[in-house]
C-alpha cells in the first residue's frame, strides 16, 4: 500500500476525526500515566484548528490537521527510501508535497512536522478539503523497492474495526484488551466507570476524565 491506496481507504473528514479522538481516549484509559502515548488528540493545537498524532517512539510518525478548509494528513517512516534524509539532497520526494494547495500550505511549513533547517519530516501527504468527495495526494513516482510507509503507519486508520485496535494493543500494551469496551469507544458513546474498569481496572474515570476530555471525547 501507498499514498495512492491510503487514499481509496482512508474515511471522510467527519469520521477520521471520530476514529482519531477514539484511539487517543482509549490510550488515555489504558496508559493513564504516560506524558508520551502512541495516539494523541488536541483540540486546542492552533486556533481553529485540531490535531491528531502518532507517535510510535522510534522515529515513524503521522499527524492529521483538521482545519476549517478540511484535513491534512503527513506521515513519516525514517527508514523508508523515500525519506528526505535518504537522499544527498535531504528534500522531501518530488511529488510527495508539491501539489498540496494553498489552504494547507502553512501545514507543510510547520516547524512540528520539519527538523531544525526547515526540511519536513514526511514520507506520505494527502488532503481533503470539505468540498472534496475523495483524498487528494501528489503525482509520486515510487522508487523501485521500498514504499512510503502508508501501509503500516495508518493501519489502524484503515482497518477501522475495534478488532485491529485490540490486536494491535494487546501487542503494544502486552496484556489483555477487552473488545467490548473497544466497541464502545469505536461507536463514539460516552466514557463510562464500567468501560474504563474493563479497559484498565487500575484507573479510574476520575483518573482519565480530564485527559479523556481533552482529546474531544465524550464522557458520561
Amino acid at each position: 500500500m501507498t499514498v495512492y491506496d491510503l487514499a481509496r481507504h482512508l474515511p471522510a473528514v467527519p469520521d477520521l476525526r471520530a476514529l482519531c479522538r477514539a484511539l487517543a481516549a482509549l490510550d488515555v484509559v489504558l496508559s493513564p500515566g504516560s506524558e508520551d502515548r502512541y495516539h494523541l488528540y488536541d483540540t486546542a493545537w492552533a486556533p481553529g484548528e485540531e490535531l491528531a498524532s502518532m507517535r510510535d517512539g522510534a522515529g515513524n510518525e503521522y499527524s492529521v490537521v483538521f482545519t476549517a478548509a478540511g484535513a491534512y494528513v503527513r506521515g513519516f517512516d525514517h527508514e523508508s527510501p523515500m525519506s528526505p534524509y535518504a537522499s544527498d539532497d535531504e528534500e522531501p520526494w518530488p511529488g510527495v508535497l508539491d501539489a498540496v494547495p494553498d489552504v494547507f500550505r502553512k501545514c507543510v511549513a510547520e516547524p512540528a512536522f520539519s527538523d531544525e533547517y526547515g526540511t519536513p519530516y514526511v514520507t506520505v501527504c494527502l488532503w481533503r478539503e470539505h468540498g472534496d468527495t475523495v483524498w487528494q495526494h501528489g503525482v509520486i513516482a515510487f522508487p523501485d523497492k521500498g514504499d512510503d510507509g502508508a501501509d503500516w503507519l495508518f493501519a489502524l486508520l484503515t482497518d477501522r474495526t475495534p478488532e485491529a485496535f485490540r490486536e494491535w494493543a494487546q501487542a503494544y500494551y502486552e496484556r489483555p484488551i477487552d473488545l467490548d469496551a473497544v466497541r464502545h469507544i469505536y461507536a463514539g458513546h460516552p466514557l463510562t466507570t464500567t468501560v474504563v474498569t474493563a479497559l484498565n481496572p487500575a484507573t479510574t474515570l476520575a483518573t482519565v476524565a480530564d485527559r479523556v476530555a481533552a482529546t474531544g471525547y465524550p464522557i458520561d
